[in-house]
């Protein structure tokens, strides 16, 4: 059992897939494994990290939290 903020830690990981199984996966029978392929790349680059929002965030998508981090950045904070 590995403590919080270990490398060894899977919750992030755990999340996404919990996630992507509940809003996507379960919901569809795919005929090929492309086809699978197709629609879970689409959830997570037109769905997930552009427009979901996360908590962990302070409620804003990964691409705004990201940009916001550039800002900061730039801005020297």
């Amino acid at each position: 059992m590995s403590r919080r903020g270990n490398c060894h830690d899977n919750a992030v990981a755990e999340s996404f897939f919990q996630l992507l199984k509940r809003e996507k996966i379960r919901r569809h029978r795919y005929r090929t494994r492309d086809q699978a392929r197709r629609d879970i790349f689409e959830y997570i680059e037109l769905f997930y990290n552009p427009k979901r929002k996360h908590t962990n965030n302070g409620m804003l998508s990964p691409v705004d939290f990201e940009h916001r981090q550039r800002k900061l950045e730039t801005a020297g904070v």
